[in-house]
């Protein structure tokens, strides 16, 4: 199970790049292997701002739907159109063509609540 060192983590398991006042955010491996199969991928909040932890999306499964909880507070800006044809890609890639939303951050100082590659490790039992 990969864990990149690089990234950030939530304890909803979902990971967070940042790049500047940018965040990528997608689930991590050990979610999708969790979830199974997924079957569809569906963020309704695009161009909205949210706060952290609220609902952005929602992912589905062959056995279950999961909510996605926004990692950070901002604008959504971007949604992984590839995901509407191959949410496969989840299961495939998580940590690349996987990706699911880009946040446009409005408050940095929240990055600091994330968890490292250590912590997630520790959470999950690796």
């Amino acid at each position: 199970m990969s864990v990149p060192s690089e990234l950030k983590y939530t304890k909803d398991h979902e990971w967070v790049k940042i790049e500047g006042d940018i965040a990528t955010v997608g689930i991590t491996d050990f979610a999708q292997g969790e979830l199974g199969d997924i079957v569809y991928v569906e963020v309704e909040t695009l161009d909205e701002t949210l706060g952290k932890e609220e609902i952005f999306g929602t992912v589905e499964a062959v056995k279950t739907v999961s909510d996605l909880f926004l990692p950070l507070s901002g604008e959504i800006v971007e949604f992984n159109s590839m995901l509407e044809d191959e949410p496969e890609k989840v299961n495939t890639d998580p940590y690349g063509d996987g990706w699911m939303i880009k946040i446009k951050l409005s408050d940095l100082t929240e990055v600091d609540s994330l968890l490292s590659d250590a912590d997630y490790k520790e959470l999950i039992g690796a």
